[in-house]
């Protein structure tokens, strides 16, 4: 494909490029789920040939670890206000807790594309990426670790820092593991309609993650009370 941009000769004008395809990929995951994210139809929607858009970002996994950092960086600043909303600071623990767990689970329902993204990080996403970009994302993966814990923390303050890290990660897990199951393929949906009794085991995914950060917190709160 011919490009339709003239190369990039500043770092301005580098920059609106790579605004532009991330741009692009964004608008991508509104319609679509980030296995169907081609770096072809990236560059074809972009006007950019495919080697001109790896001038920018090494590869399709890079330009979505981006995506996913920004998007969590959103999801913390979405906090900032919901979890004071939602948590009583009067109120005993066991109710604060309960509703920070719902609160961060529901904030995440909102994001479909960020639990998308989530779900596909380590399986999919840090598998074709350099160690530099590798190196780029996990320090921004934990510095948003640290941000939502302090969050936590804020209406938690029974939890220690690490316990409060440890909360984090296993929100990330949780929702690693929740979200594909509650969004199932065509042929699995399929199933369920046809015969009920399959759809034991269907998740949903808000209620999953509420009730599993719900338990996570009340344990890690419990040990730490030995």
């Amino acid at each position: 494909m011919a490009d339709t941009f003239q190369r990039a000769r500043s770092e301005e004008q580098r920059a609106v490029r790579r605004r532009a395809i991330l741009d692009t990929a964004v608008a991508m995951l509104g319609e679509m789920p980030v296995a169907q994210v081609s770096l072809n139809e990236l560059s074809r929607r972009v006007g950019l040939a495919k080697s001109n858009v790896l001038r920018y970002f090494e590869s399709r996994e890079a330009v979505l670890l981006e995506l996913l950092s920004t998007a969590s960086q959103e999801l913390i600043e979405h906090l900032d206000a919901a979890l004071p909303a939602a948590v009583d600071a009067a109120a005993p623990v066991s109710e604060r807790t309960d509703r920070v767990a719902a609160a961060v689970a529901h904030a995440l329902a909102e994001r479909p594309v960020l639990c998308d993204l989530i779900s596909a990080q380590a399986a999919v996403l840090e598998r074709n990426v350099s160690t530099r970009v590798a190196a780029d994302h996990k320090r921004a993966s934990i510095a948003h670790a640290f941000a939502l814990a302090h969050r936590v923390r804020v209406h938690v303050p029974e939890l220690d820092e690490r316990d409060a890290v440890r909360f984090t990660a296993g929100a990330l897990l949780m929702t690693t593991a929740a979200w594909p199951h509650s969004n199932p393929s065509a042929a699995v949906l399929a199933v369920y309609e046809s015969d009920p009794e399959l759809a034991l085991l269907r998740v949903d995914f808000t209620t999953t993650l509420r009730e599993s950060l719900e338990v996570l917190l009340s344990g890690l709160l419990a040990r730490a009370s030995r």
